[in-house]
């Protein structure tokens, strides 16, 4: 069996937002549960010197869907500046990021193989190729801060577990 460029990058980008998106719910039931202003996890952190909730969100977006439209123009950088976001716009733009990838044609992502891709940072431009960069660098980046907004979700009470981070696994059917 032979996995495509598609497969490891764009499906499991949909099941990491899949996952997000869960847990974005369950910690909107959450607080609503318990009279709790959504919107006052926007800017928790776990630790002072972290980046806030909302950060880990957006950088969730620029390592899925910003990291496809990256390979494709075959450069990237650091997230644009983060835009002022409320607990529901983050869950309206992870739905939105997801039903864009889902969009995407397979034969056009795998054809991307091989292609060119840099990240700029700084005054550093880093060489890769589109595969090397969507599973060496996109890939871990979005688990890392899906993750630590998962974390920050659990600082604040919302009971959560591990299936709520999973997202829709793909099954033999």
């Amino acid at each position: 069996m032979s996995i495509s460029l598609f497969d490891v990058s764009v499906r499991s980008f949909i099941q990491t937002l899949g996952g997000v998106s869960n847990f974005l719910d369950r910690g909107l039931s959450h607080f609503q549960d318990n009279n709790v202003d959504p919107n006052a996890v926007v800017e928790a952190r776990l630790f002072d010197d972290m980046l806030p909730f909302a950060f880990q969100i957006h950088s969730v977006l620029h390592h899925s869907i910003g990291a496809i439209e990256a390979v494709k123009k075959g450069e990237s950088g650091v997230p644009s500046p983060m835009p002022a976001r409320t607990y529901a716009d983050m869950q309206a733009a992870i739905a939105e990021a997801k039903a864009a990838l889902e969009k995407f044609d397979p034969a056009e992502i795998n054809a991307l193989e091989g292609s060119d891709m840099f990240f700029q940072i700084g005054t550093n431009r880093l060489p890769f190729t589109a595969e090397g960069y969507l599973m060496s660098f996109a890939l871990p980046n979005l688990h890392f801060h899906a993750t630590t907004a998962y974390d920050i979700l659990r600082t604040k009470g919302v009971p959560l577990g591990k299936r709520d981070y999973l997202g829709p696994m793909r099954m033999k059917v």
